[in-house]
């Protein structure tokens, strides 16, 4: 009986918490095999609202990104000078490796020599140059070779100075540019490049597709002109000569500022192919009688002194009055612009030293030649 009672208060006494035990929740027991765990309580106790069968997930949104800064454009400076690297690098560094703190004696004058013609200057060009040097250090007393660069540098911008000549189209309106060339002198793309120049110059550009021979010309040309929100007059098959009346009675007609004429292009030994050049420059002056007002020869930079002997065969077929040089783009020797200035000079209206629509610009001779001269060094794009 006092066993019952004992055991009674002990069952008594364990149903009142007491106060130090701290509460803690019954743990949920394992799910039976075959049925799913419960789904998770937060907190308060209550489960997430489930999501009705099949409807579609929340869409995850990706981290942002670290934008990449855009890389920036060298300027023209910097490209004209890389183009010039060629010319720089030869004879194992070029003109600015022969100077530096080196006496001036007659070794340092033939290996001048022997890198002005190798830098496709040309024999006349290079005794020009080499001659007035030889003049210039016996007069002045001249002593290092940092003098003779400098005095080099002079003689090579005076000798081209005279190239230096900035096409001035307000003359006429529409003034009629026709260019020529041979094929892949880098003529069609020459003309997309100046069609953005003279836009940048407040001016309306009309293309007129007179390169009927070559295939996918005319497209390519439309191509540019898509680009530079520039009119093409083209024809699908057709004389060129009639495209170029067509052009330029159009630009008339428009009131427009520039036109930019195609043609074919023409080996200078092909005298046949010549004649029809000359045809379409007599047809675009029967269009206006002032007109074109300038005849634009495109020059591969790469060919060397070959160019001299396009320059001849062209203005004796179609009377050239400029030129324009073009892939001075780290492969070329520059130095065929000293030859072009002794031989057959003709004014240097633009040179281009690269694919971009903004590496066509006009020809400055201190420019030119400071980049010459300049000191290697690496070239970000």
């Amino acid at each position: 009986m006092f066993g019952f009672f004992k055991k009674s208060g002990k069952a008594g006494a364990s149903s009142k918490p007491q106060p130090d035990e701290p509460l803690v929740p019954p743990e949920a027991p394992a799910p039976a095999p075959g049925i799913p765990p419960a789904a998770p309580v937060d907190a308060t106790g209550i489960p997430p609202a489930a999501s009705p069968p099949g409807s579609p997930k929340a869409p995850e949104v990706p981290a942002p990104k670290a934008e990449t800064p855009p890389v920036p454009r060298r300027s023209w400076a910097e490209r004209l000078k890389a183009g010039l690297s060629r010319t720089r690098s030869q004879l194992g560094g070029g003109l600015s490796s022969l100077f530096g703190r080196r006496k001036i004696d007659e070794e340092l004058l033939e290996e001048l020599e022997s890198t002005l013609l190798m830098a496709d200057c040309g024999i006349e060009a290079t005794q020009h140059l080499i001659d007035q040097l030889r003049r210039r250090w016996k007069k002045d007393r001249l002593e290092t070779a940092d003098q003779l660069q400098q005095t080099l540098s002079d003689g090579l911008a005076n000798m081209l100075a005279p190239l230096e000549e900035p096409l001035d189209v307000s003359t006429h309106k529409p003034f009629v540019i026709m260019l020529a060339g041979v094929n892949g002198s880098g003529k069609t793309t020459s003309i997309g490049k100046l069609a953005k120049w003279y836009q940048g110059q407040g001016k309306s550009v009309l293309l007129a597709a007179g390169d009927t021979f070559r295939a996918a010309a005319r497209e390519q040309l439309q191509t540019w002109g898509e680009r530079n929100g520039v009119a093409v007059i083209a024809q699908e098959s057709g004389d060129p000569a009639a495209v170029m009346f067509d052009a330029v009675n159009a630009a008339k007609a428009r009131g427009i500022d520039v036109v930019l004429a195609d043609t074919a292009g023409r080996l200078p030994t092909q005298l046949h192919l010549m004649e029809e050049i000359a045809k379409v420059r007599r047809v675009i002056n029967k269009a206006d009688p002032t007109a074109p007002h300038e005849v634009l020869l495109v020059l591969d930079s790469n060919i060397g002194q070959n160019a001299l002997m396009q320059v001849k065969a062209f203005d004796k077929a179609i009377g050239v009055t400029g030129l324009v040089l073009t892939k001075l783009d780290g492969t070329a020797k520059g130095g065929v612009v000293a030859a072009i200035s002794r031989q057959c000079p003709k004014p240097l209206r633009f040179i281009g030293v690269g694919e971009g629509i903004d590496d066509l610009q006009p020809f400055k001779a201190r420019e030119f030649v400071d980049a010459l001269f300049a000191p290697a060094t690496a070239n970000p794009r």
